[in-house]
């Protein structure tokens, strides 16, 4: 069985920088610990994603057509479908006073995060700190690496309702997707969040980028409820005020209990 594009699929994998063979990213928990780069609130396991649809690399992405499912392959991915070229153009020189404005006391190494005039916030990497300037450098770290990839694709899911929940996976990991209501027909599906416990902010953009995935694997009509216009409603001063069923039963048990 092989991988084609708009297949949605789970893929196992450990990325490496060619030339020092550093891991800087995987998928799987005890690799992490290993190298060190282990986040307690990281979620870890073959990730779910639409073949083609930018949810990797693109240098990975293209390259994971015609893969067989449970093969293991290395995959080399060139800067350029990487994380890009070095830019000389973003190494910036920004005043020593600056950065001692903000209580900032810079030194080579030292990752920081600045706001462009425009308002967007840009990271980057002291290189040297001489004379009142600061070099920064504002190109991503794995920029102009060349990268390797040890993948395997362990499932290449086939039912539509398992599809759908594995996007939802993707998107909005920390929810129960088996309580999202899910409604389809051969090129609509509806999605029901309503018994879902989300803050709305990270509802809206999962269901703005839900849309976009589902509408890539073939999907032509995709609704919401709540709908995003819904989620972006104010409450009323009397919605806000007045409290759920949960919190009447609770005042009303302490009442009792007094």
């Amino acid at each position: 069985m092989k991988v084609e594009k708009g297949d949605v699929i789970r893929l196992h994998y450990t990325g490496k920088v060619k030339e020092t063979g550093e891991i800087f990213d995987t998928t799987y928990e005890d690799v992490a610990k290993e190298a060190r780069i282990y986040n307690p609130n990281g979620i870890y396991g073959p990730v779910p994603i639409a073949v083609g649809a930018g949810h990797v690399l693109p240098g990975l992405d293209k390259r994971l057509i015609g893969l067989e499912v449970k093969k293991k392959y290395v995959i080399e991915v060139p800067p350029e479908e990487g994380f890009g070229l070095r830019d000389p153009g973003k190494i910036k020189i920004i005043p020593l006073g600056k950065f001692r404005k903000s209580g900032i006391i810079p030194y080579p190494g030292l990752e920081i995060e600045v706001e462009t005039e425009n308002g967007r916030k840009m990271r980057g990497r002291v290189l040297t700190v001489s004379g009142g300037r600061v070099r920064v450098d504002f190109n991503h770290p794995l920029a102009g690496k060349t990268l390797v990839y040890e993948v395997e694709v362990v499932e290449k899911i086939e039912d539509p309702i398992e599809k759908i929940k594995a996007l939802i996976e993707l998107r909005l990991p920390m929810i129960d997707k088996d309580k999202v209501i899910i409604e389809i027909s051969e090129k609509d599906v509806k999605l029901n969040f309503k018994d879902v416990d989300i803050d709305p902010k990270t509802l809206i953009l999962g269901e703005i980028l839900l849309e976009s995935d589902l509408k890539f694997i073939g999907y032509e009509k995709v609704e919401f409820e709540p709908t995003i216009e819904e989620l972006l409603k104010p409450k009323s001063a009397e919605e806000q005020e007045s409290p759920n069923e949960e919190q009447q039963e609770e005042s009303e048990s302490k009442a009792e209990e007094s």
